[in-house]
């Protein structure tokens, strides 16, 4: 069974990654980029930040722990699994399309992007969602840009991809229930 999710994984993959045009890739390797992102990352922050006066540190330290906590369980599994990315795959030498000559580090079980992109969207949407109902389609769209370009630019299998948006899910979920235990249990004290 394993040899056979393996093996719609990498066809699926192969079938998406071999859609190119020049104007995709441009957008699908800025989206890539976490540098580009800073705007609307400051953006957002800055209306949490408005929305939780008072609570600005310990919003600061949720964010840190969710941006940690979604980095660090992905280092384990990759190194766990040890799955090699499709760039670096031998079997898949000259079908996989690559920009730029990135081919990413050597372990791509599971995607870091499409976990910490899928943390932040769901954290942000938990806290502002009510109140900014445009942000969550907003944040839903750059959770999946962010997650398929890792697809596109080579260096993802979908599953990884999928893998790491279903823990992003869970782990933006629980870092915002995290944030309105701690909030509701500090306005106790007060």
């Amino acid at each position: 069974m394993f040899e056979s999710l393996k093996q719609i994984d990498t066809s699926l993959f192969l079938f998406l990654n071999g859609h190119h045009t020049p104007f995709w890739d441009v957008v699908m390797w800025r989206a890539s980029d976490k540098f580009i992102w800073i705007p609307l990352y400051a953006f957002v922050l800055g209306q949490l930040v408005i929305r939780n006066r008072g609570r600005v540190g310990l919003l600061l330290l949720t964010i840190v722990l969710l941006v940690v906590i979604s980095d660090q369980a992905t280092n384990i599994a990759k190194f766990l699994f040890e799955r090699p990315r499709p760039s670096h795959e031998p079997a898949l030498q000259g079908m996989v399309h690559l920009l730029y000559d990135y081919t990413g580090g050597s372990y791509s079980f599971y995607s870091a992007h499409a976990s910490s992109s899928f943390a932040v969207a769901v954290f942000v949407i938990r806290l502002a969602g009510r109140n900014m109902k445009w942000l969550v389609p907003v944040m839903l769209l750059y959770a999946l840009l962010v997650s398929y370009s890792r697809i596109y630019l080579g260096v993802h299998y979908p599953g990884d991809v999928l893998v790491g948006a279903i823990i992003g899910l869970f782990i933006g979920y629980m870092m915002s229930r995290f944030f309105n235990f701690a909030v509701q249990r500090w306005a106790r004290k007060t």
